[in-house]
């Protein structure tokens, strides 16, 4: 008997019941596309009919998969950073759908766009003048080079603040494609106040301030502080970098901006998906009047951030301590009890593993010389691989030969999962 008879029909194969989340989620079209695909493998032989709705859905285009963070690095960048709270996550969800994003809801007209994110996150630093949110910390640069110093006039910046903030962009291309020109002072590890003075004049458009972040200078070196560049008259913008709003003792070299707009910044520039532990957007706090010629540059429009993100920042902050700060301040005694209960979990199922002290980091560019005391299962580093690409992905880190799994930033509701995914893996390891 010819084996093709056994290939089943297309439209039976759409009515398999099996499929019915794969339409709501990639739509009939992608569905559809896939299983003709699939039957076409099974007209080959290369499948059986039996495995053309197993086939099928693993052909359809994958999005981005959720994945547990066992890397020991809070703000982990390609892992997206700051993981949302359960707050943020239900406020994106809510407005998936149809919002009064520009509408004021009691008078019928349209309203100022996010203005209820915007308030809070002026009310979380009421000492400035105004709040403004785009949708990077790079785009906030970009805007307020673009709107203060475009068309030639200078930014003013020291030598030893030119950094490459990730993936190769560097601070002086962005801000030269901005058409502003750049007025380098200083030297790489030493710049004064007078350094800064020295370059002041009719062409200036603002002294700009940058945090390194992920990078520190020891020895010989001086840095101008805000409050001395607040002193020579131009506009100074900080950019502080990781998104502290207000002091944390551990962090106390992270500069925050409560404290820079105190200090005399007229800007502030921030992320919102670091140490605030919200979503990418670019955060721009202090003096009202150039907030607002921030907000009315036609730029502005262009940088915009989108309802989901407004939703998410505006739960960010007014909502429960975010995952990023519980993980940054978790006690390291409650993770090493947590991390000897699943170990003893994995040692029952006959999996062989260490309980390990390992150091975790803050990530994302934010408190380079930072270690936060931790703990960690350690296991053969081959389970590395099986571990990123089994059905629930478990991302580590190998250090020293050996692959370590700290809890810090997986949820312990995802204990369970976790456990699973590393016998599966020592499983598959043999």
């Amino acid at each position: 008997m010819d084996p093709r008879r056994n290939v089943p029909r297309t439209d039976v194969v759409l009515a398999d019941p099996r499929l019915a989340p794969a339409f709501v989620h990639s739509g009939r079209a992608a569905v559809k596309a896939a299983v003709v695909q699939t039957l076409d493998r099974v007209r080959s032989g290369e499948l059986e009919p039996d495995e053309v709705i197993d086939a099928a859905l693993a052909a359809l285009p994958a999005g981005p998969r959720p994945v547990l963070n066992a890397t020991g690095v809070v703000l982990h960048t390609n892992l997206g950073r700051a993981a949302l709270s359960p707050a943020a996550r239900e406020a994106v969800l809510a407005a998936t759908g149809h919002t009064d994003v520009e509408l004021d809801l009691t008078t019928g007209r349209r309203a100022k766009r996010g203005r209820t994110a915007l308030a809070a996150l002026h009310q979380a630093i009421p000492t400035a003048g105004d709040v403004h949110v785009v949708n990077n910390g790079a785009a906030a640069l970009v805007l307020a080079a673009t709107a203060l110093a475009g068309g030639g006039r200078e930014i003013i910046v020291s030598r030893g603040e030119m950094v490459e903030i990730g993936d190769g962009f560097r601070l002086p291309d962005l801000l030269e494609s901005t058409g502003a020109r750049l007025r380098e002072v200083g030297t790489t590890n030493r710049t004064s106040p007078a350094d800064y003075e020295r370059a002041i004049g009719p062409s200036t458009g603002f002294i700009l301030k940058v945090h390194p972040s992920n990078f520190v200078v020891r020895g010989f070196t001086s840095a101008a502080a805000v409050p001395e560049l607040a002193a020579l008259g131009p506009p100074v913008v900080a950019d502080i970098g990781s998104g502290l709003l207000h002091p944390d003792p551990l962090l106390p070299d992270e500069p925050d901006a409560a404290t820079t707009l105190a200090e005399g910044a007229s800007l502030v520039i921030a992320s919102g998906d670091k140490l605030l532990g919200g979503p990418q957007a670019g955060l721009l706090l202090g003096d009202a009047a150039l907030i607002e010629r921030l907000r009315r540059h036609p730029l502005a429009r262009a940088l915009r951030v989108d309802k989901l993100t407004l939703a998410a920042l505006q739960a960010t902050i007014t909502g429960p301590a975010t995952p990023t700060w519980q993980a940054l301040h978790c006690d390291p005694e409650t993770l090493r009890a947590r991390t000897a209960r699943v170990q003893a979990v994995l040692t029952a199922a006959g999996v062989e593993s260490d309980l390990v002290e390992s150091p975790a980091v803050v990530g994302g560019g934010g408190a380079p010389e930072l270690t936060l005391p931790s703990w960690s299962l350690s296991l053969p580093p081959a389970y590395g691989a099986l571990l990123r690409t089994a059905p629930v992905p478990v991302v580590g880190r190998v250090e020293r030969g050996r692959l370590l799994l700290d809890l810090r930033c997986v949820p312990a509701e995802s204990d369970q999962a976790l456990i699973e995914t590393v016998v599966l893996a020592a499983s598959q390891a043999g």
